[in-house]
C-alpha cells in the first residue's frame, strides 16, 4: 500500500459505483449492530432521496487507487436544517483520521450549501463516533429539540453543531 500514508481525497458522490460503496460500507456496520430500519431506501437511492432533494454524500477515497475508505452523507431538511448522517470507514481504514476529515468536510459542505443548524443521532455503542462528533463541536440535546419527527429509535444521542 503505497499510499498509506497519504490522506484520503475527500469528493461528493458521482456515480452508481459511488452509490453502491456508500450503500455497502452503511449496510455494513448498521447491520453489524442495529437493524436497517428505514435505512435501505436511502442506502439504495442516494441520488434521489439525499442529493437531489438538496444534500450530498462525501466520500474519502484512497489517493491513487480511488478505492472508497469511508462515507458520509448530509441530508437536507426543510428550514436550511442538514442532517448528518450515515457515516462509515472501513474496518481496515480506521484509525487514520478518516472519520475526523469526513466530519470537517461535512460541515464545510453544510454551510457551502446554506446550513442554518446542522444535527445528527447517534447511539452510546458508537462511542469513537461521539468522541468524534464531540471534538468537531457538536453538543448534545434533548429529543424535544430534534428539528425532525420520528427519528430513528437506535439513536440514544443526539446532538448538534454548537
Amino acid at each position: 500500500m503505497p499510499y498509506a500514508s497519504a490522506p484520503p481525497v475527500v469528493s461528493s458522490i458521482a456515480s452508481p459505483s459511488d452509490a453502491d460503496a456508500f450503500r455497502a460500507l452503511n449496510e455494513e456496520w448498521i447491520s453489524q449492530l442495529f437493524t436497517l430500519e428505514e435505512d435501505r431506501a436511502v442506502l439504495g437511492d442516494p441520488f434521489g432521496r439525499i442529493v437531489d432533494p438538496g444534500g450530498d454524500v462525501l466520500l474519502a477515497r484512497e489517493p491513487g487507487s480511488g478505492t472508497v475508505v469511508g462515507c458520509v452523507a448530509l441530508l437536507a431538511h426543510p428550514d436550511a436544517v442538514f442532517e448528518l448522517a450515515k457515516m462509515a470507514v472501513t474496518p481496515g481504514a480506521r484509525g487514520r483520521g478518516i472519520g475526523r476529515r469526513l466530519v470537517a468536510a461535512a460541515i464545510g459542505r453544510a454551510r457551502a450549501l446554506g446550513a442554518a443548524r446542522l444535527f445528527l443521532g447517534t447511539n452510546s455503542r458508537l462511542a469513537p463516533a461521539v468522541h468524534l462528533y464531540e471534538d468537531a463541536g457538536f453538543v448534545r440535546i434533548t429529543r424535544d429539540r430534534l428539528p425532525v419527527a420520528d427519528y430513528y429509535a437506535r439513536a440514544d444521542i443526539l446532538m448538534e453543531l454548537g
